[in-house]
């Protein structure tokens, strides 16, 4: 059993978990992503490692409460155990294969997109101790609904934050953020890495598109059995058929066909508001 160490509210129901799990936290890369189970009845989440420790055997997952599953992991508390935790799983970043000296002349900057934040940080992590800072453009509706922006300003060379509605830093979108990095500031990248909301990943693939800046994007949103089996993670990259569990989740940006995966990913919304409102009903009657 995997037992639940320490469980922080970040947000508004977006959550922190760090969880034993020894043979995973000795294997895992940044980029690469697990799969939960709450209890022997319920369905496989996938979800991207936020971090882990070796030393101390753990991992780190981040839930945001949407759906029923989410929901019921979110419910969990301190001391209480995951029926699976399996991984590491997916193609981890292709930052690993790089030497500390390829790093250090590496200029990367990530675009983080709300929940993003936490599957970035790895990547931003490993960089810096491999003696490489990188950039970091943090976004987010609202200023209250940024998460681990402490932990990324510990290991960047320099935070960004972005807001929709100006409540913090830059007013508008990530892609408002780049531009004041690389127009009005100057700034040369090498490689941008995304992960967030699949219409921001979109935005700053078309932008940086037209700089000719080489552009990564993880598709983990796409994910439901982590296997690649069920079908439902398969998108288009290059005009060749990918399936996100086991070819990514991270691709060239500007080789994914977003429209697709973006009508994809929205595939099972009215299942899940029909589970959801079962639920609900489930519960009020229960109440009874």
């Amino acid at each position: 059993m995997f037992e639940i160490l320490k469980k922080t509210l970040l947000a508004p129901d977006i959550y922190f978990m760090e969880v034993h799990a020894p043979r995973l936290a000795q294997s895992a890369q940044p980029g690469q992503f697990l799969i939960v189970r709450v209890d022997e009845n319920s369905e496989r989440i996938p979800l991207t490692i936020a971090d882990f420790d070796r030393e101390k055997g753990t991992i780190v997952i981040v839930t945001q409460a949407l759906g029923v599953s989410t929901r019921k992991i979110a419910a969990m508390n301190e001391g209480d155990c995951f029926a699976n935790f399996a991984g590491p799983l997916g193609v981890p970043s292709e930052l690993i294969h790089m030497s500390p000296d390829e790093l250090k002349n590496l200029k990367v900057l990530f675009v983080a997109g709300g929940v993003g934040a936490a599957p970035i940080y790895p990547q931003v992590k490993f960089m810096a101790d491999n003696g490489a800072k990188a950039d970091v453009v943090l976004g987010a509706r609202t200023s209250d609904l940024f998460i681990f922006r402490d932990k990324l300003s510990a290991v960047s060379n320099r935070l960004l934050l972005a807001t929709n509605d100006g409540s913090e830093g830059v007013k508008g979108l990530v892609t408002d953020a780049i531009a004041q990095l690389v127009e009005t500031e100057g700034k040369k990248y090498d490689m941008v890495v995304t992960i967030g909301p699949m219409i921001m990943m979109r935005a700053v693939a078309d932008y940086t598109r037209k700089l000719g800046l080489k552009t990564i994007a993880s598709l983990n949103t796409l994910m439901v059995d982590g296997t690649g089996m069920c079908g439902a993670c398969r998108v288009s990259v290059g005009g060749k058929t990918r399936f996100t569990c086991v070819d990514g989740p991270e691709f060239d940006a500007h080789q994914v066909d977003f429209d697709e995966a973006m009508r994809r990913q929205g595939m099972y919304k009215r299942e899940e508001k029909k589970k959801l409102d079962d639920d609900h009903e489930c519960k009020i009657g229960i109440g009874r």
